[in-house]
């Protein structure tokens, strides 16, 4: 309250012991910092001052106690050592906002800029880079996606060397090597290695070959295409555009970023990329940083504080390092200066202006200095003090203050001082008499109903006013000229009489429609106006001051800044969808001072998933049925379009529903009653073939037509605020559309007293998306309806994210805590689908947990090996064995297929071991022609769509001794039963035994010399064609997993398996491990397809050599030696049946009568051996 005001009539002076301003900023500020988890990180900050200064940190807005801190620790200049970062999942305490704190005693504190310290995540690699075969001339991107924010410790290796950038090998800002104009040099295997962020972690090697240039033309392709990009003014950005093709072109523009480039550029290599989007952000700069002042008590000052910056800086003023709160004597005027009013001495100290946006933040200090008042002044006598000092005026908002000539006033020009000040506040205020001899002020802008009491008088004060001078004319030719939305440019010429030299020239200008002018000093003849509002009418006026003071005021010039694109989207944007295929979009203009000129028209984007489309009407029709699409509304006006609404969501109906009769009753309506409010809920009307476009909410005491409230059609509940403690309510829903209402549901309920606290919950977390990362990380993000349109956190609420998956069933929830709208969630299992709901904490308040989201995350190599394996032998053929296992319990991913490794020696390397492939869907397999009385050691191998799991452990089992008895028996007899069927024509026999012997010798001799022609040179180029072709492993040609034709060989996996009895300590082949017999032979071979036609019948063959020049073209086989006993069964078979079968059904009929000789793995088959 005001206390009766006083009249003080005060002279003082400035005594020669002025303080001096001390210098007091910091020398070097923190700036925001990468950190590696373990590693030493460095914040640096120091002061520039006369006197010692202690310097502090803050940590997300509290002090750092580092007292007892081994791992922090504050070093001699004022910077902040972390020794050793610490970060984990649950555990973060080195991340976050940190602030360094200088203070001086009996001087001030001033506080720096903010500084965000991030701790790098754990090196991965989302993709690897991949081999590819590159023409001479063509371009070629390798890619190496790693987490996002360690892709600035990418570097490139080719052949494990450090490549070297230059203008055609450069890096791409996501950490991509390009190769433009490939030469042959360019040849290697690359890799790309992340370093400095804890231990060095390379990518798999991918070899690129150099191909000649054929010269014929290819079509273009684009390896990389324009990406849109936010980059800071003065900050470099790259736009980059790869081609491939012939002929090639290549385009990559770099440029040092300035407003000038914001926009929409089109980059194209002959064929046309897609349009760049560049956007430009600034850091908030300084246009006049506040000054030091000196000032005395109860007077007002203005530090002034003029910043600029993309996006709007947001200002706000410190003092001693403590936020400045406005209030009666602390204001924020136009929207930067702070305004101190009536000073005291405990407002001495340091003020500084904080600057912030999305770019950046910078800060700018200046001292206050309140002044002594001096000792008495002047010789002569003072004059003594006033008399009869009464409010001869008293209102509301001012009081008229009248008095007396001192009893000796000791003079004439006698001038007067009023201090007042609030009851009970000892921040005074000056108002001062504005002309010698005046006796009445009037203080306004007081507050009512206040009061203002007596004080003792100050020393009197002599003041004489000065003799009228000369002062200029007006400035002739005064011009103002738009140069852009927010600049004019005005210029004039000097005054014709400026009586005496002009010291400067003040501008005045206003806008068209306010009373408050303003102005500004210049010392030229013209001037540029910047930061003017867009498309505002504003008018000029210059006045000249010479040491006399101003001058008389030029004529008034009106001018309107350009038009600009709308700075605001448009208002209250709503979506009603009015059928299956048809909706309705509404909108108000954007908001007066926003539209930066006539709005021309409006721009609807629409999309369903991420298709897009755009439009200039209302009505949307032709969509699609049941379809959820996203809209948003932006103005347009000549200069192009403003900005859009936030994408809202409609989704049309499944099929078009009847709106010919209002809807039915909703089908249940619930109250929950709190102090203030009361709770609705509802679920819709059990009949959903009728249209349902919203709800009407009556409620009121005693009575539900009280008051009247609409919600849409996809609202469940609502909550009635405002509501009397302990009162009555009737509550009505209704669902209505276009026809009108429907029958309403009535529910009453009691508000609870006022004593009872109110456990209102607040609304839970919408929106709620889980984005699938990686193999083990899903980013969760979600919306918060009650913080402010621009989702900005300001309170103390956090959030709890929960997920688990449904396998097992009996999974319990995982939480995690956060400040943020969003949150990444790692460890989490491959292949597997997550559910994810968010719920929001505010002080003891908690809300119910969101709508859940889900997420299943990527396929991972199996992590684990094939289990509960086991062989067994075949019940009759103890050459034949059975696999059975169990699939990998870490599967991360469909087993898309197994290989089943087998050997003789489990020391052996792993290429040595014999192979069997399998496909996904079995889990047991037979392998045949093993030898009898062998040891042998069986491993399993998964694989999914992302590679080769860890090999099972391996399994014994040795085969049986001998042939069962049942076989042997079998194969005497059928022996005897051949050779007596031959008794009568013993001549015919001996015939027929002479010629095929005479035959097969002519067959081997002429074999055996067409062989040893071939070279030993040809002999290895084929053997190391072969091992590049099959690999090191041993395919075993036998699976009928590998789904051959319908021949019995299979061209594509099988392979020769030479006896190579080279004395070479690393042979170019090997022999399978798998004995089949002791002795060197050298086979007959006879090749049959599935009806038992004879394919190949040429000659001897010898082991090692390829059947490839002997067999139909486009197969491959190489053959693969049978027991030696299936070979004598089938010799005496043939022998004997030729008796009574003529000789070319003989070779036919008896290898498809035989054909339960060959393998049934479909091998090549030995039939006969000499």
């Amino acid at each position: 309250m005001m206390r009766n005001p006083v009249l003080i009539l005060s002279y003082f002076f400035i005594g020669s012991a002025v303080r001096n301003f001390s210098p007091f900023q910091f020398s070097t500020e923190p700036s925001d910092t990468l950190a590696v988890r373990g590693a030493q990180t460095l914040l640096n900050c120091s002061v520039h001052s006369e006197f010692p200064a202690k310097i502090e940190w803050k940590k997300d807005g509290s002090f750092l106690s580092l007292a007892s801190d081994d791992r922090r620790q504050v070093l001699a200049d004022g910077s902040l050592l972390i020794s050793s970062v610490v970060h984990s999942k649950h555990n973060k305490p080195d991340e976050g906002v940190y602030q360094c704190v200088a203070t001086i005693d009996n001087l001030g504190t001033i506080i720096s800029r903010t500084a965000r310290l991030s701790v790098a995540g754990i090196p991965r690699y989302l993709s690897q880079p991949e081999a590819a075969s590159v023409r001479v001339g063509d371009s070629h991107v390798l890619n190496c996606e790693v987490n996002p924010d360690l892709v600035s410790f990418i570097r490139w290796e080719q052949n494990k060397e450090p490549v070297e950038l230059n203008q055609r090998v450069f890096t791409l800002p996501s950490g991509a090597l390009v190769i433009s104009n490939a030469t042959e040099a360019d040849a290697g295997l690359y890799r790309c290695v992340i370093d400095n962020a804890g231990p060095t972690k390379t990518s798999e090697e991918a070899e690129i070959q150099i191909l000649p240039e054929s010269g014929e033309e290819r079509t273009l392709e684009f390896l990389l295409e324009p990406q849109h990009v936010s980059k800071v003014i003065g900050e470099s950005v790259l736009l980059p555009c790869v081609v491939t093709g012939h002929p090639t072109g290549m385009h990559h523009q770099t440029a040092s970023l300035s407003s000038q480039i914001s926009g929409v550029d089109r980059y194209s290599a002959i064929n046309r990329s897609r349009a760049l989007h560049s956007e430009s952000d600034t850091s908030p700069q300084f246009l006049k940083k506040p000054a030091n002042i000196y000032a005395h008590e109860a007077t007002d000052v203005t530090f002034e504080c003029e910043v600029t910056g993309s996006p709007a800086p947001t200002i706000k003023w410190v003092k001693n390092g403590d936020a400045v709160i406005p209030s009666d004597y602390f204001k924020i005027i136009k929207e930067q200066n702070l305004l101190v009013l009536g000073l005291v001495k405990s407002d001495e100290g340091f003020y500084q202006c904080l600057a912030e946006n999305d770019a950046g933040n910078v800060q700018s200090s200046a001292q206050l200095i309140i002044l002594d008042q001096g000792s008495r002044g002047g010789a002569g006598p003072t004059p003594s003090a006033p008399r009869d000092v009464v409010a001869s005026l008293v209102s509301t908002r001012f009081i008229k203050l009248t008095w007396r000539l001192p009893a000796e006033p000791h003079g004439d020009d006698v001038t007067y001082s009023v201090y007042y000040s609030l009851e009970g506040n000892n921040r005074e205020r000056i108002v001062n008499t504005s002309r010698p001899g005046e006796m009445q002020v009037t203080m306004q802008n007081l507050m009512p109903d206040t009061k203002n009491g007596p004080r003792e008088s100050s020393a009197p004060l002599r003041v004489a006013t000065q003799p009228e001078v000369q002062v200029p004319g007006p400035a002739p030719n005064l011009h103002a000229v738009v140069m852009s939305p927010t600049t004019v440019s005005l210029s004039w010429d000097m005054p014709l009489t400026g009586n005496g030299e002009i010291q400067n020239y003040k501008i005045y200008y206003m806008e068209k429609g306010l009373d408050s002018e303003q102005d500004l000093d210049v010392n030229t003849l013209s001037y540029t106006m910047t930061g003017l509002k867009k498309f505002t009418e504003y008018s000029f006026r210059v006045v000249a001051y010479n040491k006399h003071g101003p001058g008389v005021s030029t004529e008034d010039i009106s001018v309107r800044t350009y038009s600009d694109v709308p700075s605001a989207p448009p208002q209250n944007t709503t979506f009603e969808v009015l059928n299956s295929k048809s909706i309705m979009v509404r909108w108000q203009p954007p908001p007066a001072d926003a539209q930066n000129g006539e709005i021309t028209g409006y721009k609807i984007r629409y999309r369903k998933g991420t298709r897009k489309s755009e439009a200039f009407f209302l009505y949307f029709s032709g969509l699609q049925r049941g379809t959820e699409y996203m809209l948003r509304v932006s103005a347009i006006t000549v200069n192009g379009t403003g900005p859009a609404t936030d994408w809202t969501t409609a989704e049309t109906f499944e099929s078009d529903l009847d709106e010919t009769t209002v809807p039915d009753v909703p089908s249940s309506l619930h109250v929950r009653p709190l102090v203030n409010s009361i709770v609705v809920s509802w679920t819709p009307p059990e009949n959903q073939d009728i249209v349902v476009r919203g709800y009407t909410i009556g409620y009121g005491i005693g009575s539900p037509h009280a008051q009247t409230i609409k919600v849409d059609y996809k609202q469940r509940y609502y909550t009635i605020e405002n509501l009397n403690p302990s009162s009555h309510y009737v509550i009505t829903l209704k669902a209505f559309n276009n026809v009108g209402e429907g029958i309403p549901v009535y529910e009453s309920a009691v508000t609870r007293p006022q004593s009872v606290p109110d456990p209102l919950p607040i609304l839970p977390p919408v929106g709620v998306q889980a984005s699938v990362l990686s193999h083990d990380t899903i980013k969760v993000t979600w919306a918060d309806n009650s913080l402010p349109k621009n989702q900005k956190i300001t309170d103390a609420r956090y959030y709890t994210v929960r997920w688990k998956t449904n396998i097992p069933a009996n999974t319990k929830f995982k939480v995690a805590n956060t400040t943020t709208l969003t949150h990444t969630v790692t460890g989490l299992k491959p292949n597997t689908l997550y559910e994810f709901s968010v719920m929001v904490t505010k002080g003891r308040r908690t809300s119910t947990w969101s709508m859940t989201a889900h997420g299943t995350t990527f396929e991972a190599i199996p992590s684990s090996a094939p289990k509960d394996v086991t062989v067994v032998s075949k019940e009759g053929r103890p050459r034949t064995i059975i696999v059975n296992w169990q699939p990998p319990s870490e599967a991360n991913g469909k087993i898309t297929g197994y290989i089943i490794y087998y050997s003789t020696d489990v020391n052996a390397e792993v290429h040595d071991w014999v192979i069997e492939p399998v496909v996904g869907n079995r889990l047991t397999h037979q392998i045949q022609e093993l030898t009898l009385d062998t040891t042998y050691y069986f491993k399993i191998q998964a694989r999914n769509s992302k590679g080769m799991g860890p090999m099972s452990e391996a399994v014994q089992f040795r085969t049986p001794k001998a042939e069962s008895s049942d076989k042997m028996a079998n194969d005497q007899g059928n022996w005897k039963t051949d050779m007596s069927g031959t008794g009568d024509n013993h001549i015919l026999i001996i015939v027929i035994i002479v010629s095929v012997g005479a035959f097969t010798i002519i067959l081997v001799v002429v074999g055996a010399f067409l062989c040893t022609r071939r070279t030993t040179t040809q002999q290895k180029k084929k053997r190391a064609a072969c091992k590049s072709a099959n690999g090191s492993h041993k395919y075993k040609g036998n699976s009928k997993d590998l789904k051959p034709p319908d021949l019995w060989i299979h061209h594509e996996r099988l392979e020769l398996k030479p006896i190579d009895k080279s004395p070479e300590t690393n042979p170019v082949m090997t022999d399978t491990p798998i004995p089949r017999t002791s002795q060197d032979i050298t086979p007959f071979v006879v090749i049959t397809d599935l009806s038992g036609q004879m394919l190949t019948f040429n000659g001897v063959w010898r082991f090692g050599e390829e059947f490839s020049s002997w067999m139909n073209p486009g197969f491959h086989c190489t053959g693969q030696m049978a027991d030696s006993v299936y070979g004598v069964v089938w010799v005496c078979g043939l022998l004997m049946s030729m008796l009574w079968i003529e000789w070319p059904m003989v070779a036919v009929g008896l290898w498809y009568g035989q054909a339960y000789v060959m393998d049934n793995e479909h091998r090549c088959i030995l039939l006969m051996a000499f």
